[in-house]
């Protein structure tokens, strides 16, 4: 097989060849000396000539579009994320299919797991490799707007002061006075407890023979659609499940303030003005689409603001749509935080008669707000929506 190096070689010496007959073409053709039939053979050597450098040519354009793609796709196969991306297809389907235990452990320990005993991967609680854990539940997910404007950690045993800032105890110098009342009846620091989520990927039969990469891609995807989905079901029930009160803004446990209006504009406006300075300057508004978009209808005179791709504002400050948000929540959302504890565990099973595979995810969380005081529930008045 030619190679480029080769062919490089004898397209040099074609190309001297091809500007040799040139150049004797060029100097006889004016020459009545030599013969027309004599030019016209030099002509049709060149042309050959010519021909087996264009041939030559392409071959090495193909060999070397070749090597650009193999290059490529080492290069892509030795990145770091396509090799634990792969790596962790490869996990979960043997874990799925129940493959050999010394592959499964050797997946695991690639993966960032614990020591890789049969207490952990035979008889006991099957630990999650820690950087897919991490991946899962730290990772901004597209699902849950939420995740990016609060506080998002895996911290065993978290707890933390409620307000960033050192005062010395001296509490009496804060000029909102709800929440130096709050610091002072229910301590200066909060703390995270473990709270079980469980949530489960179901895989069919033809993606676990597919590739690594689109099982993982699947397996993740609807693990993290069921993390953000429960998230967002936690923070904004109504009526919180017992025992997971504190992670609701609707809660009374929380207490959050209620701002009235006379329209959900004017109660996002009133609640805004009634934040401290503290919790104003970084304050977001968390309201569902169906709300702002009466808003811009109705109120915002916003011709043509429907088709712009802008950030969304509202009185200067920036709109999250969270539809689970029946109430305009307003306030400095860093003064909200989602831990999950380490330790989060799998189990696996197959539904015989479907095909179907489950990937069942289980983790412990809480969801606390350090400060109620740095929040407000905008809502419209009773007499006004009488």
């Amino acid at each position: 097989m030619q190679t480029i190096y080769k062919i490089k070689e004898d397209l040099s010496a074609l190309g001297a060849q091809i500007a040799q007959d040139a150049q004797w073409i060029a100097e006889k053709a004016g020459n009545p000396a030599v013969s027309m039939e004599e030019i016209q053979k030099k002509k049709q050597h060149r042309d050959e000539v010519q021909a087996r450098f264009d041939m030559l040519k392409e071959q090495m354009e193909v060999l070397e579009q070749k090597g650009r793609e193999n290059l490529q796709r080492q290069a892509q196969e030795s990145d770091p994320k396509t090799v634990r991306q792969k790596a962790k297809g490869e996990f979960y389907k043997s874990v799925l299919m129940g493959e050999n235990p010394k592959e499964v452990r050797k997946a695991y320990q690639f993966l960032g797991g614990l020591p890789a005993a049969d207490a952990d991967l035979g008889y006991g609680d099957k630990l999650l490799p820690s950087t897919m854990a991490s991946d899962l539940i730290t990772e901004p997910l597209i699902e849950n707007p939420m995740r990016g404007i609060v506080r998002v950690s895996s911290i065993t045993g978290l707890e933390e002061p409620k307000l960033l800032f050192d005062l010395d105890g001296a509490y009496d110098t804060i000029t909102d006075k709800q929440t130096a009342k709050e610091i002072k009846t229910q301590g200066d620091s909060v703390t995270y407890g473990r709270n079980k989520v469980k949530v489960a990927a179901k895989i069919s039969d033809t993606v676990m023979k597919g590739s690594p990469f689109t099982l993982a891609s699947e397996v993740e995807n609807a693990l993290r659609a069921g993390l953000a989905a429960n998230e967002m079901t936690r923070m904004f029930a109504a009526s919180p499940t017992t025992g997971y009160e504190q992670m609701s803004f609707y809660s009374t446990k929380n207490g959050i303030k209620k701002v009235t209006g006379a329209s959900k504009q004017e109660a996002i406006k009133k609640a805004l003005a009634d934040l401290p300075l503290m919790f104003r300057r970084n304050a977001k508004i968390v309201m569902n689409a169906a709300d702002w978009y009466d808003m811009w209808g109705e109120n915002l005179n916003g011709a043509g603001m429907y088709y712009e791709d802008r950030p969304l504002k509202l009185f200067g400050k920036t709109v999250v749509l969270v539809d689970d948000a029946t109430d305009p929540v307003v306030g400095d959302f860093s003064y909200a935080r989602i831990n999950y504890d380490i330790g989060t565990t799998y189990d696996t099973d197959k539904d015989v008669d479907s095909g179907v595979y489950k990937f069942v995810l289980t983790a412990w969380y809480d969801i606390k707000l350090r400060l109620s005081s740095a929040f407000r529930i905008a809502a419209v008045s009773t007499a006004a929506s009488e």
